[in-house]
């Protein structure tokens, strides 16, 4: 350990830590246990704090932060209760490989094991779902624990990372201001070496008729766009996303054949289908995605992922890259060759011509589909975006395309229903100059509604797009589809008047139901720089299609115009 004469508190230097670390925003909520940090917290000159009104906002707001500037996200919670209200959000962050650090306030030593007030296993509990934790036991352990903390939350795929600090130990004294040596091993942290045959990666895709490149979030983590549109068009393969690896290839290019799976576009899903080849970028073979040994099943499979676990794990693959996919496509880039795709590419132009994106938007209710494309217009696609979790965020996934990675915020490993407000929120205070839109419904919108207040405290200019349609709209089309229309728990026969209650907390709202109401609708929501709400009432009939059924491959693809068909 490295130490100097003047000693300072653990709680100091936990300031000093973050400060060192470039950390300029932290998302938190205090309490009894954590208060000797807050109070050195308090003469920080370079750190920001957000007062949340609820740990999960807290912690949801270091993701949306985190995934739309590419830094680390911080958050802070005191002991017990504010502890256990970060395991949702760090779940949600290690599903997603989002980098997280959570602090949280802890019982004094002495007190560990006692079940004194407000002691929670929080080290115990969280295991799991962390990639590091570590309950910090003297101060001079702390700068070692932070290094390695920060090391692992950044390093290799990311992740949520956690420290417990005990009350007592953020008061003692230290010296120790840096680690001189770490208790993990490099491998943990480093950016690997590429591993593996580029060159035989590429004359596998240089051999293939029908290409096709399935690109996940991994890509957006690894800053490979670039790359992964420069491979592209040099194989002049067509490119489908996942939904967390929507943006890191532009959704408007040519050969993009937008998002694959469960609710993923009709002509990418056929693509699979058809393609001879497919090359997995930095995703995970999701159960969404891909049903096991059913998926691309003429194709040769490979994979490049910096996380040796998702090798084989569902699907089988021909050919393996491990490392840092920007380096491991640049290192295939040299060896491919162009070829005479035009057969293929026609092909593709075909399934999107024939198996659109459709719905029916006669009548005159608004059809969510029709009111997000036109904020997408309106916005010339600029604004990043955040959803809840259901009907809308697939909605918005198929109607806003996305030309840039870190603009497309939403939980797609865990689903999180509440995730959307508060990532958005995060998204704004990491991007002050960029529109944030948060797409929601009326079920996830009312699990973190309690952080209006920090739109409000903060002025902050966030966009809520609210879809009513007084169901649980997922829920409802699949009991249906496939539960013989028994709405079991599905309905809310009571919603607040969200109008109101956005205007309870300073933020200028409107509700239309008409469609005649969607242009005056669109420039109330979209006419300046301030928070607003638009309330968009919806038909508690529209659903998402198209549809892979759950446990069913693309071959069992519905789409819209199937509809009829399926319910006979």
């Amino acid at each position: 350990m490295s130490s100097t004469t003047e000693a300072i508190t653990g709680g100091r230097l936990m300031v000093e830590l973050l400060e060192e670390a470039g950390v300029e925003i932290v998302f938190g909520y205090p309490g009894g246990a954590i208060l000797p940090f807050y109070d050195e917290l308090y003469h920080s000159k370079k750190i920001k704090h957000i007062l949340v009104r609820h740990e999960q906002g807290a912690i949801h707001m270091a993701e949306g932060y985190a995934r739309s500037t590419g830094k680390l996200g911080v958050c802070i919670a005191t002991s017990g209760p504010g502890a256990t209200n970060l395991i949702t959000g760090l779940t949600d962050a290690k599903l997603d490989s989002i980098p997280i650090l959570a602090i949280t306030g802890q019982v004094s030593t002495d007190a560990i094991g006692t079940d004194a007030f407000q002691e929670a296993d929080i080290f115990g509990i969280t295991i799991p779902i962390t990639k590091y934790n570590a309950l910090i036991k003297k101060a001079d352990d702390l700068s070692r624990h932070f290094e390695e903390a920060i090391k692992i939350a950044m390093g290799g795929r990311p992740g949520p990372v956690l420290l417990d600090f005990p009350k007592d130990v953020q008061l003692e004294k230290t010296t120790v201001r840096k680690a001189t040596s770490l208790k993990i091993a490099p491998h943990h942290y480093e950016r690997p070496k590429v591993k593996g045959d580029p060159q035989e990666f590429a004359e596998a895709l240089n051999q293939a008729k029908r290409p096709l490149l399935y690109v996940g979030g991994g890509a957006i983590n690894s800053f490979a766009s670039a790359e992964i549109k420069a491979l592209a068009e040099k194989a002049n393969a067509p490119v489908t996303t996942t939904l967390m690896g929507l943006g890191a290839f532009p959704g408007t290019h040519p050969l993009s054949v937008g998002m694959l799976g469960m609710h993923g576009t009709a002509y990418a899903n056929k693509a699979v289908l058809e393609c001879d080849y497919i090359l997995n970028l930095g995703a995970r073979f999701d159960d969404r995605v891909a049903k096991y040994q059913d998926f691309a099943p003429n194709a040769v499979r490979a994979h490049v992922d910096i996380d040796a676990a998702e090798f084989n794990k569902r699907i089988n693959v021909d050919y393996i890259l491990h490392g840092d996919l920007k380096d491991a496509i640049r290192e295939i880039l040299p060896f491919v060759k162009g070829g005479d795709r035009t057969s293929w590419i026609d092909n593709i132009q075909s399934l999107k011509k024939n198996h659109p994106l459709d719905f029916d938007n006669s009548g005159d209710s608004i059809k969510p589909q029709d009111f997000l494309h036109r904020v997408y217009t309106k916005t010339k696609g600029e604004a990043i975006v955040s959803t809840d979790v259901g009907q809308h965020q697939m909605w918005a996934a198929q109607y806003y395309l996305f030309d840039k990675p870190n603009t497309w915020l939403t939980s797609g490993g865990l689903g999180t229903m509440g995730y959307g407000l508060p990532a958005a929120i995060g998204a704004k205070f990491g991007n002050p100059d960029k529109m944030v839109i948060c797409v929601t419904g009326d079920g996830s919108f009312q699990m973190c509604i309690q952080e209006l207040a920090t739109i409000a405290q903060s002025n902050l200019g966030v966009k809520i797009l609210l879809f009513n349609n007084n169901f649980l709209g997922m829920v409802r089309q699949w009991q249906e589809l496939f539960y013989e229309e028994r709405f079991s728990e599905s309905q809310w026969t009571y919603n607040p008047n969200f109008v109101k209650l956005a205007e309870a907390y300073g933020i200028p709202a409107m509700r239309i139901e008409h469609k005649s109401e969607i242009d005056k609708g669109v420039d109330f929501f979209l006419k300046d720089n301030g928070s607003a709400l638009i309330e968009v009432m919806i038909p508690a009939e529209e659903k998402v299609f198209p549809m892979i059924p759950a446990g069913k491959s693309q071959q069992d693809l519905i789409e819209f115009k199937d509809l009829g068909k399926l319910k006979k």
